[in-house]
């Protein structure tokens, strides 16, 4: 009996401190110039105080036990400062710096951690950025809304980044080299994982052109009981023996492609946090299934959700688009990177161009410094409103002269050039017929002339339409140009135009 009242005396004391989420902890980064939402949990009716930087706010916590207090805009502040958040306890949450905030999402590409990616070695050494902090969002899935994630604020370390995204490690550093004020960057990404997982599972119920998902997910639910059957029985054989790979798990309840899944563990929790923007590295998953097609519409909802989710307006969101591959599913890869270049229709994003770094046989390219480069252009412009180039050449528009094609593009900069020299590569030029043919492509001021000696009434033309392309049109300041088609055909004959 006694142990029974320590017990119920321990536990009401512990419910009755206040109780903050991992984002607010030690070392962290708030955004700058906004109004910061500090939030936790303790007893119903509970008052609770919280001090920054000469401001100090007071609030009740809600029946549910939830409390939020909101501070005032600050500036950049790259001095530590102290928050202090007091009720029935008093939590004091030290070396706190304000400045820019990003997030970073997707699949392995985005989680591909800077050990891994080229000169490793000399870019963690050199990774000493006390004013970069950043937070690993631990792995987790599930089926409804959870109110925290698990991980902690660093410093921007040799010791702490080499298990972290590299792609949003670079583009921190760049924004923090060129701005000069301090940066937080959360990771919160998961390879292999489909957008689906990353989106609200109430979105896809309530449209009907992502009622797919559902139906494919409920297909996979039905098998799963004898795939998990088979799974155990091949477990067991391999655990005897050891021999070859350990066999993969099947999907099912938990599994990390579950549609909403990640949004509710991985995202949910980040909600409340003030940030500037997102970036996001993803479309691998989805390029390798007969779905392709439905990408577009998938990820430009994902987007308006999350921004609305949010709470902070149309925040600015920037994205990779898929670099070049040969995977064994060549036609929904030129279709994932034709969905994500026509998301640029919605207003504050930005693509990063990577069809020049890929790698041929490994779908994980290790020149991430690049990436993370390029991103940081693009927020530079988006985020920050700089006037500069930020994307190589776009394609705008087509216009018939005779037996060629004369292409317009927007994002030409100082110029268009084929680079390395020579001629351009990567067109092809299709008649009414749809049998695309290889074309001979020029430069011509700031448009590119496309004929062929076999199509002599050409009515569209495609630009690096393959998993694995060689087109080499950039602007000069050094930015490659997006793939791109004129038409809209279901089906149509291709010629190669792997390297």
């Amino acid at each position: 009996m006694l142990r029974l009242i320590l017990a119920l005396l321990l536990t009401a004391s512990l419910y009755a401190n206040v109780r903050l989420p991992a984002l607010i902890s030690d070392h962290m980064l708030l955004q700058r110039d906004t109004p910061l939402r500090i939030w936790g949990w303790a007893d119903a009716g509970e008052q609770v105080t919280v001090g920054l930087l000469g401001q100090s706010v007071s609030t009740t916590t809600s029946s549910d036990g939830r409390w939020e207090a909101f501070l005032k805009p600050i500036p950049a502040q790259s001095t530590s400062a102290t928050l202090t958040i007091s009720g029935k306890n008093t939590i004091t949450i030290n070396d706190v710096l304000v400045g820019e905030v990003w997030m970073g999402s997707g699949q392995s590409n985005m989680a591909w951690t800077v050990n891994r990616s080229n000169n490793s070695a000399a870019e963690i050494a050199a990774a000493n950025y006390p004013q970069i902090r950043i937070f690993k969002v631990a792995l987790k899935t599930s089926e409804t809304p959870l109110d925290d994630v698990e991980g902690k604020w660093e410093l921007c370390s040799p010791e702490s980044i080499a298990n972290f995204s590299a792609v949003g490690y670079f583009f921190a550093r760049d924004l923090h080299k060129h701005m000069k004020v301090p940066f937080g960057f959360i990771q919160s990404a998961w390879g292999g994982t489909p957008v689906q997982a990353w989106t609200r599972l109430n979105l896809m119920e309530s449209d009907s052109s992502m009622h797919w998902v559902l139906a494919n997910w409920r297909d996979v639910l039905a098998k799963y009981p004898a795939a998990k059957e088979r799974y155990d029985k091949s477990l067991l054989e391999w655990e005897a023996k050891k021999e070859g790979n350990r066999p993969a798990q099947p999907m099912g309840p938990g599994h990390p492609h579950t549609p909403g899944g990640l949004y509710n563990a991985m995202i949910v929790p980040l909600l409340p946090y003030a940030i500037r923007g997102a970036i996001w590295y993803q479309g691998e998953n989805n390029a390798g299934n007969k779905f392709a097609d439905q990408y577009r519409n998938q990820f430009v909802e994902m987007i308006r959700d999350w921004r609305s989710n949010w709470g902070i307006g149309d925040f600015p969101f920037l994205f990779v688009q898929l670099a070049n591959f040969a995977p064994g599913n060549a036609i929904g890869w030129p279709l994932v990177q034709e969905a994500q270049d026509k998301t640029l229709d919605l207003k504050k994003t930005g693509m990063a161009v990577t069809n020049d770094i890929g790698e041929e046989r490994d779908i994980h390219p290790k020149n991430k410094q690049d990436v993370g480069a390029r991103l940081a252009l693009a927020a530079r412009h988006v985020a920050y409103g700089e006037n500069l180039v930020y994307s190589g050449p776009r394609y705008r528009q087509i216009s018939r002269e005779g037996a060629s094609i004369r292409v317009w593009f927007d994002h030409i900069g100082k110029g268009l050039v084929a680079k390395g020299g020579g001629d351009l590569r990567g067109f092809v030029i299709s008649g009414a017929g749809r049998e695309f043919a290889p074309a001979r492509a020029r430069i011509d001021g700031q448009t590119v002339l496309v004929s062929s000696p076999n199509v002599s009434s050409p009515v569209a033309i495609r630009y690096n339409w393959a998993s694995f392309p060689d087109g080499n049109l950039y602007n000069a300041d050094g930015l490659p140009a997006s793939l791109f088609r004129s038409d809209n055909w279901d089906s149509a004959t291709m010629p190669s135009l792997t390297k």
